[in-house]
């Protein structure tokens, strides 16, 4: 195995090392290198035989392979375009560029069609597993364990099925430290490059760079370089920092240089890891930071647009957006800025929720997240994950609704090899041992079956799972965070959940508003749109309509976030190619006709005076009232005025724009100028 420039060992050295370990058990010092030694050894352990080719190699099924590309949906997206780059330099070379996550579960692959086919009998694809556990010694299994990039070629792999390979693996760290996955280069070992080991640790840090850009689109960013003109290039290190200068990101080269450790992310402030004070430092500045050890390194300070907690219930990940390499004026910052966290536009339930969900769980508390269908649970339990002290552990999602009543108990709980029909030989630790050091989110708790009950709630007690079909207590753990959109204390009565479990579930309990009764609406439709633009590749977000934006706020949206993103996503998809604004024409005609419907939620609820609910508006919190029609027909009458001035007066483009016949609009026009509209 080659670690950074270590070489390999030769032929002979390498079959008397595999000999020896046959033979013995034990693999011979001074044979082969020692990091590679570790990984046989941890192999040998793992029950697996170099030389065993019947076995069935590891494969997760279509369910679990749809539900982690799901999970990783912000990783893969981040890492696609750059495994495009990394095959189009490679293309026609009998190579494969892979992706795993952090369990060695390949998520993407790109490959030459004369190399697929070999690397199919090994099961080098998609839904593959290539932890070392499964397959022994090997570039994207051993990388994840040693946590650093390697190269494992030909007779290193310990399997010797595997050993027509060579392959160049590098992990992949998200910005908070924590590992995310590996990109690895894999080829037939007779074509051997030393080149690739370097691509590829390239490619890992490009990847790092997006997902951190992805995450840290409104924070300070500090850009270091061992020299000035690399600022803002490639191969420069990055922090964010909160408002108050406290560290909350950090990609390799950051951490490599700044000798910041995983741990350290979220724990200290610039000013005590680098000297610098924030408050003193310009926008825009160029500092030098000086080391009695090391070369200086040259710093910039870029400060980003501001972020509302809003962005928690967002159902897709911040877009990248170029720092400004000078600072703009308070002005212009504050025009196009979203609202921060204590701006006006913040609604103040999902704020509370946010906060207090955050205490709790740094002290190991479980949350119950309470919401409407789509209002933003998932992606409250994952912000509380990415920021929480587990970060750089796994976030495991499971739906209990969506997993059929007999596949959830080997679902959660995992199985050992041949426990039923259909089971792998190898078994499966199941989905709550995959959250172990991390965060386990149960969707839609209040569906899972009564008989399961009992058994998570053992599990809770005694942080131990027990396999189906095993008997050995296997430790775990995990901060949990559970949510569901029913009423659990409805359900204890009826008999259909366990009382016991949900008071362990119900450490706290925090409820997200639906959309129809958030203050923030505004916000949230320019963060998607934002987002939206970035993920389609537009220059940027286009805007509304004044009259659609007006019938967008007053809909009731029972699909709620989930709902608005589809539709703004749809409509996004339809707006022409050189224009940048979203009207009536852009939308799907059952949407259009919904949102024509004279239905709005009641006023606003909460009473920003006192800091609470207020008790009258709640009362009615739930009724289905209705505008006044006269005021529904002066928001038509607006909207259709708007339309036909920024038409000039063009009554077929007027129409088309609103989604209305010609008879329609010139009928509508004239009630209008009858007075029958107000």
């Amino acid at each position: 195995m080659t670690l950074s420039a270590t070489p390999s060992a030769s032929t002979a050295d390498l079959g008397l090392a595999r000999r020896w370990l046959m033979e013995s058990g034990e693999v011979p010092s001074g044979l082969v290198e020692e990091s590679l030694s570790r990984s046989w050894e941890r192999s040998r352990h793992a029950g697996l035989s170099p030389v065993d080719g019947l076995v069935e190699p590891p494969l997760c099924g279509d369910g679990e392979l749809r539900q982690a590309l799901s999970a990783e949906h912000d990783f893969l997206a981040q890492a696609r375009p750059v495994m495009d780059f990394v095959f189009g330099q490679m293309r026609d070379s009998g190579s494969l560029v892979v992706l795993s996550d952090a369990r060695g579960l390949l998520l993407h692959s790109l490959g030459d069609a004369d190399f697929l086919s070999r690397a199919e009998l090994v099961s080098l694809r998609p839904g593959a597993l290539w932890h070392e556990a499964d397959r022994g010694t090997n570039a994207i299994g051993t990388a994840l364990a040693e946590r650093r990039a390697i190269v494992i070629h030909g007779a290193e792999h310990y399997l010797e099925r595997n050993s027509f390979l060579t392959c160049s693996a590098a992990p992949v760290f998200g910005p908070a430290g924590q590992l995310r996955g590996v990109l690895d280069i894999s080829g037939d070992q007779r074509s051997r490059h030393p080149h690739t080991f370097a691509l590829v640790r390239s490619a890992a840090r490009m990847i790092e760079d997006r997902l951190f850009h992805a995450r840290h689109t409104h924070e300070r960013i500090v850009r270091l370089h061992t020299l000035v003109e690399g600022l803002g290039g490639v191969g420069e290190g990055l922090l964010a920092l909160s408002e108050d200068g406290w560290v909350v990101g950090a990609n390799t080269l950051a951490q490599q240089w700044l000798q910041l450790e995983s741990a350290g992310i979220g724990a200290c402030t610039l000013e005590q890891l680098t000297g610098a004070r924030l408050a003193l430092w310009p926008p825009g500045k160029v500092m030098r930071l000086a080391r009695t050890d090391r070369p200086s390194l040259y710093a910039r300070l870029d400060v980003r647009q501001t972020v509302s907690a809003s962005a928690a219930a967002t159902p897709s990940p911040a877009p990248a957006s170029p720092a400004p390499t000078s600072p703009a004026s308070p002005d212009a910052r504050q025009a196009d800025a979203a609202p921060g966290p204590n701006g006006p536009e913040l609604d103040p339930r999902v704020q509370e929720a946010l906060s207090r969900a955050r205490r709790v769980q740094l002290q190991g508390i479980a949350v119950l997240v309470q919401g409407e269908s789509g209002s933003g649970k998932e992606v409250l339990a994952r912000s509380l994950h990415d920021e929480g002290p587990r970060a750089h552990r796994p976030f495991v999602a499971v739906n209990c609704a969506a997993l059929p009543e007999g596949l959830i108990e080997a679902e959660l709980f995992g199985y050992v090899g041949g426990a039923f029909t259909g089971a792998r030989r190898e078994g499966s630790p199941g989905r709550i041992r995959d959250a172990d050091g991390g965060t386990l989110f149960l969707d839609e708790i209040g569906d899972m079956p009564l008989s399961l009950q009992a058994r998570l709630l053992r599990v809770l007690q005694d942080r131990a799972v027990v396999p189906v079909g095993g008997s050995k207590p296997v430790p775990v753990d995990f901060q949990l965070v559970s949510a569901t959109h029913r009423q659990l204390k409805d359900a204890i009565a009826a008999s259909q959940f366990r009382e016991d479990l949900y008071w362990r579930l119900n450490g706290l309990t925090v409820t997200l508003p639906p959309l129809r009764e958030r203050q923030d609406f505004h916000a949230v439709v320019h963060q998607m749109l934002t987002r939206i633009a970035h993920d389609m590749g537009l220059p940027r977000a286009p805007e509304l309509h004044p009259g659609l934006r007006q019938a967008l706020a007053a809909h009731r949206w029972p699909g709620n976030l989930r709902q608005l993103h589809g539709v703004l996503r749809t409509a996004c998809a339809l707006l022409e190619p050189d224009a940048h604004s979203l009207d009536w024409r852009h939308l799907p005609e059952d949407v259009a006709d919904a949102l024509r419907e004279p239905v709005r939620p009641v006023a606003k609820a909460w009473d920003p005076a006192h800091g609470a609910i207020n008790a009258n508006a709640n009362a009615d919190a739930n009724a289905d009232t209705r505008i006044p029609e006269a005021n529904l027909r002066r928001l038509s009458g607006q909207a259709i005025r708007q339309v036909v001035a920024d038409t000039g007066g063009n009554m077929s483009e007027a129409a088309r724009r609103l989604g209305i016949s010609r008879n329609t609009l010139y009928r509508r026009l004239k009630d209008m100028g009858s007075g029958a509209e107000p």
